[in-house]
């Protein structure tokens, strides 16, 4: 029924297909001026932190590669969207249809333009594999999947208690968006740039620091100067996963409470 639903969607998409192709290309554009900045402020001060180029270009790599294909997989739930589908009672038909409203919520939007944005963030990953320096190993190169997916349902997470959260206030809160696209940019930098009461926030409410930066310090083999325990960088998939299950939790009890706007 998912496939259904996906595959509705990008025939719609599809219908336009030069607007679509548009889209992609200026996403592609904006996605890879971000990058290219950053580029050229490392070309004049060589390092931030003592993180290269390459280095930084592995923790970017990766929240892009996976924020690109959790906006792309969640869109349904994208903060912004769905407070219109509150707002104007769209939401309200979904409850009539005998089908999982999850599902439904999950299969409503797959926003086939944040490939472009997927593309990019692979394209400046495969870069920092092949210049890092990295010393390969299977357990590494099999965990960097794990991290992306960890990535993935962490982010997706962040959408779905937004989308939870507009059953209440309608409207989306632009706070929400200070820990999705602002949290992307924040992981994209080493850690220890930051002040500590950041850092402490986004390690200890939402625990972003174990999905991104910890993941890059093991693959990289740099020493950890925050003096968090051994196993950190193994906390991935535990983080991401068990935000992603109480973001559903949430939602769930967000449904049972949910009242119409009377649109």
């Amino acid at each position: 029924m998912y496939r259904r639903l996906v595959g509705a969607n990008m025939r719609g998409q599809m219908q336009y297909r030069v607007a679509f192709l548009l889209d992609l290309v200026g996403t592609g554009i904006g996605t890879a001026a971000a990058f290219g900045t950053l580029a050229l402020i490392l070309q004049r001060f060589e390092n931030i932190a003592g993180w290269t180029l390459a280095e930084i270009a592995l923790l970017y790599g990766l929240v892009e590669t996976a924020f690109g294909l959790m906006d792309m997989i969640f869109s349904g739930f994208d903060p912004g969207t769905f407070g219109q589908q509150v707002r104007r009672g769209t939401f309200d038909q979904m409850l009539l249809r005998p089908l999982g409203l999850t599902l439904q919520v999950f299969g409503s939007d797959f926003a086939l333009r944040r490939l472009a944005r997927i593309f990019q963030g692979a394209a400046v990953l495969g870069y920092a594999l092949i210049a890092a320096g990295i010393r390969w190993t299977l357990l590494k190169v099999l965990f960097i999947p794990v991290v992306l997916a960890s990535l993935v349902c962490f982010f997706g997470a962040l959408f779905i208690v937004g989308a939870t959260i507009t059953f209440w206030t309608v409207e989306s809160i632009e706070v929400v968006n200070i820990f999705t696209y602002g949290g992307v940019e924040m992981m994209s930098y080493p850690m220890e740039v930051y002040h500590p009461w950041l850092r402490r926030f986004f390690t200890f409410i939402i625990p972003g620091i174990f999905v991104n930066y910890y993941p890059a310090l093991y693959l990289l083999d740099r020493p950890d100067p925050l003096h968090m325990p051994a196993f950190a960088p193994l906390l991935a998939p535990v983080v991401g996963g068990g935000m992603l299950l109480a973001a559903l939790a949430f939602w769930n009890f967000g449904i049972r409470y949910y009242q119409s706007t009377g649109t």
